[in-house]
C-alpha cells in the first residue's frame, strides 16, 4: 500500500521545523554562554581561589561558628582576619624583603656602589664545587664593574625580569587578599552554597553518586590546598622569616625559591643548606648564633617531612600517590590554580574507575 505524498512532505516539513527550532535554541544558549563567560572571565581566577579557601576552610568555619552561637557571618571574619593575620602580613614582609633586595642590588649594580665580601678560605674546600666557587667570587670582589660589564646585557634582562616578577607577586597577593574576603562571604552562606552544588552534581551524574563525588571533590581540594600548597606556604613564611631575622641578604628572593620547590615537592633544604654555608663562610656571625641558626634552618628545611605526612591525603577515598600526581600534573598544564583541577580530575576519574572495576558483573555471578 502506497503512502500518501502529502503525507511524507507534511512529516518531512515537521522534523525540518523542529529541527531547525533546537538549532536556533542551541545556538541561543551558546550565544549566552560565551557573553556570560566573556563578563565573568576578569573575575574568574578571584572567584576560584575564593572557591578554594571556603571550601578549605569550611570545617574549622563550622567549628568556631557552634562555639559562637551559630553566628555564620561573625565567624567568617574571625577566620579572614586571623588568616589576614598570620599569612597576608607575613608574606608582605617577605613581598618588601624581595622588593628591598631587587632594588638594592641593581641600584648597587647601577651605581657601582654594591660591595661583595671577600670569601672564606673554607668556601675552596667545599666538595666538588668549593674552588670553582671561590675563583668567581674572588673575582667579584676584586673587580666587580668588570663582571658585570663582562655579563651584559644579560644583567640587565635579568633586572627587568626580576623587577617583573616583583610586581607580578605584589598583584598576586593584592589578588589573594581580596579572595580571602570574598570566601569569607561563601563561609558566612556556605549551607546555601553546599545545597546548590549539591544540587548540580546530582543534576550531572544522578542522585545515587552526586553525594559521593562532591564530597570527594572537596575533600580533595582540602588535601591539596593543606598538603601540598598549605605546607609549601608554611615552610617557605617559616625560612623566610628565619633568614630575615638572621640578616641573611636576599630573604624574600630566597623564601620564594622555596615556595616554588616546595609546590613542585623538591626539598627545600637546597636552599637552606648553601644558607648555612653562608652563614659559616661568611664571618659575621659568633659560634654560638651561627649554631643557632644553622639547627634552625635545618628544621626549617625539613618541616616540610613532618607537615606533609599531617595534612596530605587525609579523608580522602583515593592513594596520595594519585591526588599528588594530579596536582603535579595540573600544575604543569595550567600553573597553580591547575593544581587544584587536577588532582580533583584526576581524584574523580580514579574512584569512578575503581568503581566501574568493582561493578563487573561476572564476579557478583561467580
Amino acid at each position: 500500500m502506497n503512502v500518501p505524498s502529502n503525507f511524507d512532505a507534511d512529516l518531512e516539513k515537521r522534523l525540518s521545523d523542529r529541527l531547525m527550532d533546537v538549532f536556533i535554541r542551541a545556538g541561543l544558549i551558546l550565544a549566552m554562554v560565551i557573553l556570560c563567560y566573556e563578563i565573568f572571565s576578569p573575575f574568574l581566577s578571584l572567584m576560584v581561589w575564593a572557591l578554594i579557601l571556603a571550601v578549605t576552610l569550611y570545617p574549622p568555619h563550622q567549628k568556631l561558628a557552634n562555639k559562637m552561637g551559630a553566628k555564620q557571618g561573625r565567624a567568617a571574619t574571625v577566620i579572614v582576619l586571623a588568616g589576614i593575620l598570620l599569612i597576608v602580613v607575613p608574606t608582605t614582609v617577605l613581598v618588601n624583603s624581595l622588593g628591598d633586595s631587587v632594588d638594592h642590588l641593581i641600584n648597587g649594580i647601577r651605581d657601582n656602589t654594591l660591595q661583595i665580601p671577600s670569601p672564606s678560605q673554607a668556601v675552596a674546600e667545599w666538595p666538588v664545587v668549593g674552588k670553582k666557587v671561590y675563583g668567581v667570587w674572588s673575582k667579584v670582589h676584586a673587580d666587580l664593574p668588570s663582571f658585570v660589564q663582562s655579563m651584559q646585557p644579560k644583567i640587565g634582562e635579568l633586572s627587568k625580569k626580576a623587577l617583573a616578577m616583583v610586581a607580578s607577586i605584589g598583584g598576586s597577593l593584592a589578588m589573594f587578599l581580596f579572595s580571602f574576603i570574598i570566601a569569607g562571604i561563601m563561609m558566612a552562606f556556605g549551607e546555601a552554597g553546599a545545597q546548590n552544588m549539591r544540587a548540580i552534581f546530582d543534576r550531572i551524574v544522578g542522585t545515587a553518586r552526586g553525594g559521593e563525588l562532591i564530597t570527594l571533590s572537596t575533600s580533595t581540594i582540602r588535601a591539596v590546598a593543606l598538603g601540598i600548597l598549605g605546607v609549601a606556604s608554611i615552610q617557605a613564611i617559616i625560612i623566610g622569616l628565619l633568614l630575615i631575622i638572621a640578616g641573611v641578604p636576599l630573604a624574600g628572593g630566597l623564601s620564594l625559591i622555596a615556595l616554588v620547590l616546595g609546590i613542585a615537592q623538591v626539598p627545600a633544604i637546597i636552599v637552606t643548606l648553601p644558607v648555612i654555608g653562608y652563614i659559616w663562610s661568611s664571618g659575621d656571625y659568633t659560634t654560638v648564633a651561627a649554631i643557632s641558626y644553622t639547627i634552625l634552618l635545618f628544621i626549617g628545611g625539613l618541616s616540610d617531612n613532618i607537615l606533609k605526612p599531617l595534612m596530605l591525603g587525609r579523608g580522602v577515598d583515593a592513594p596520595m600517590p594519585v591526588i599528588l600526581l594530579g596536582a603535579l600534573g595540573g600544575m604543569a598544564t595550567s600553573g597553580i590554580l591547575g593544581m587544584f583541577v587536577g588532582a580533583t580530575l584526576l581524584t574523580l576519574g580514579y574512584q569512578i574507575f575503581m568503581q566501574w572495576v568493582a561493578a563487573n558483573p561476572d564476579i557478583k555471578q561467580a
